[in-house]
């Protein structure tokens, strides 16, 4: 049994605390013990599980492992506190708000012979995997991704190719490496609303855009528009709906980690793909800050 603690209780913590209080049967998830919570905010108990102390968290010789929840710009130093300690790691997207860092938490990881697993619920949906089967083994012309949704605090959040870095894993686990060739960023500053956009190649010199839309009232929603030699691909395939909700899927894979059940080319993929995204994401922001366009 591996003793674990959710840290951050917000939305995603408490779906954490849920799936850990109720594992899946016969799955691996059963190997998960909740031991209690880490807050900043006083709560004393959640569904019975007990509030204590991140000092105690991180002594406690019970807890193996640590569920981070907490807000984009404290993950890095969340992870590193707990791979100090001699913990296993579960993070939300994005690891850290830099690249610099992601690629020393990982060696950290390894030296200490930890997991540190990151979360990538866009890639479990049910959505996402009839899109994949979609798109496989078809020749890519050229393609969109453009994304909207309601207004970030990009001081907790980080900047959007961090914050939005799921839609630049889809398009990464789509079609393969990408290379950025521009990267532009719209702010109107007034209206509370910000436009990136994106553009890369792929290995094949394809073009890809994607675009990250925010604004108040603005639906979460995504759009795509990829066309191949054989069509064009505008709207999502139908997708039935999972028997097994996103955060116990995603559960259930850092529980085979611990237990030594993922193979290490599938493990190497997934740390490039993330470290990847990551260079990316950093490289993105760079090109939008050189100089940014504000429309006062």
């Amino acid at each position: 049994m591996f003793g674990t603690v959710v840290v951050g209780v917000g939305i995603a913590g408490l779906a954490r605390i849920r799936d850990l209080m109720n594992p899946m049967p016969s799955s691996p998830s059963e190997h998960l013990k909740l031991f209690g919570f880490v807050s900043r905010r006083s709560f004393g108990n959640i569904n019975e599980v007990k509030q204590i102390s991140l000092e105690d968290a991180l002594r406690s010789k019970e807890i193996h492992a640590a569920f981070v929840s907490t807000e984009n710009k404290s993950h890095e130093e969340t992870i590193r506190m707990f791979l100090e300690a001699g913990k296993h790691v579960l993070v939300e997207y994005p690891m850290a708000l830099s690249a610099k860092a992601a690629h020393e938490l990982c060696e950290m990881a390894e030296q200490k012979d930890k997991v540190l697993h990151v979360e990538h619920i866009e890639l479990l949906t049910e959505e996402y995997k009839q899109l994949k089967k979609e798109v496989a083994g078809k020749d890519l012309v050229k393609g969109t991704l453009h994304f909207t949704g309601s207004v970030l605090d990009e001081n907790k959040t980080g900047f959007p190719a961090f914050s939005g870095i799921a839609r630049l894993t889809w398009l990464i686990d789509l079609f393969g490496d990408l290379t950025v060739t521009s990267a532009t960023r719209e702010k109107q500053k007034d209206k509370n609303y910000s436009r990136m956009t994106v553009h890369f190649q792929t290995a094949n010199k394809k073009p890809l855009t994607w675009i990250e839309e925010r604004g108040p009232g603005m639906r979460r929603e995504k759009k795509i528009n990829f066309c191949f030699t054989s069509g064009c691909l505008e709207n999502f395939p139908q997708a039935p709906r999972s028997a097994v909700g996103l955060f116990m899927q995603d559960q259930n894979l850092f529980a085979k980690k611990l237990l030594g059940q993922v193979s290490k080319e599938e493990l190497a993929a997934e740390k490039w793909r993330i470290l990847r995204c990551l260079d990316l994401a950093e490289e993105i922001q760079q090109h939008c800050e050189q100089p940014e366009k504000i429309c006062s």
